[in-house]
């Protein structure tokens, strides 16, 4: 299929935003993605690009300050946080002058999604999509670390070291979070014989580390704070909740999100880690087609 893809820069103070979108303007709101991490870049999104079609509307997505094609100021890991986060993306709305649209924020992006419609003036918001995200940083971790009681009794006794120590560079932690990894995120890129997947990318190390931690279940940055539950009751708008059977997002993170939300949906998908979209691809997009299609 041949799409039609424009691709751009946001100025963005004294830094700029990558964007890409893919499709023509329609008269159906576009689709806002926010990629995970924080700094995994846009890349694993353009699994989703036949959504433009699909759906017809145009599909933006973009690469989050600290990674990709975006600015990367690593020496001025301060301005890693939600605030700076939250800016680059009310920027990008304004520039590309969008008056209406859905958002989908996975992992990481659901946290930005979530914090934008609770704190920012999101009027212009039709509908949200959840997708493998958190609403509580605490219940994240507290159920993650209830997953790696799963792991063979030597690298549980690694990870609990490590975190103990400070210590995250040891070969035996390093090995219990591959294993960790590898059950329930779907991060290995050498799984995947989707380009998009295996291309090479600038992953943003410093922003993941300084706003998040060091690993997934150890949150010790700046967003460790992060307790949006009690919130989710401002968020009025349709909200499908959406992970994996196997997903960091377990599924009682994701029902404490659906049960909170006034107007939610929540769909398990039965063969999946942390990536749907990647994993059971066809079905998500359906699935999402006809969600965007409801909710115009």
């Amino acid at each position: 299929m041949n799409k039609y893809i424009c691709e751009g820069f946001v100025p963005f103070g004294h830094y700029q935003t990558y964007y890409r979108v893919v499709g023509k303007k329609t008269k159906n709101p576009p689709l806002i993605l926010l990629h995970g991490g924080p700094g995994s870049t846009h890349n694993y999104f353009e699994m989703l690009d036949d959504i433009a079609e699909m759906s017809q509307r145009q599909l933006i997505m973009y690469d989050q300050l600290g990674c990709g094609y975006s600015s990367i100021p690593d020496d001025e890991r301060n301005c890693y946080k939600a605030g700076t986060w939250l800016d680059e993306l009310e920027n990008l709305i304004t520039f590309l002058g969008l008056k209406e649209f859905h958002l989908l924020g996975q992992s990481w992006g659901g946290m930005l999604a979530v914090m934008y419609l609770c704190d920012r003036d999101a009027s212009a918001a039709k509908s949200v999509v959840l997708s493998s995200t958190l609403s509580s940083a605490k219940l994240w971790a507290k159920e993650l670390h209830r997953l790696i009681k799963y792991l063979p009794t030597d690298e549980q006794e690694a990870i609990k070291k490590a975190e103990e120590t400070q210590d995250f560079k040891n070969p035996a932690y390093l090995k219990a979070n591959t294993h960790f990894m590898k059950l329930y995120a779907s991060d290995d890129p050498k799984e995947s014989h989707e380009e998009v997947l295996k291309r090479p990318k600038k992953s943003g190390t410093e922003s993941y580390i300084t706003a998040w931690g060091p690993n997934e279940y150890t949150p010790q940055g700046n967003l460790s704070d992060y307790e949006y539950t009690a919130k989710l009751s401002k968020i009025k708008i349709p909200a499908l909740v959406v992970s994996g059977i196997n997903d960091l997002s377990t599924p009682l993170v994701a029902k404490t999100m659906a049960d909170a939300l006034p107007n939610s949906e929540w769909h398990l998908f039965a063969n999946s880690r942390h990536m749907p979209f990647v994993e059971e691809n066809k079905k998500y997009m359906k699935i999402l087609t006809e969600w965007l299609k409801n909710n115009d």
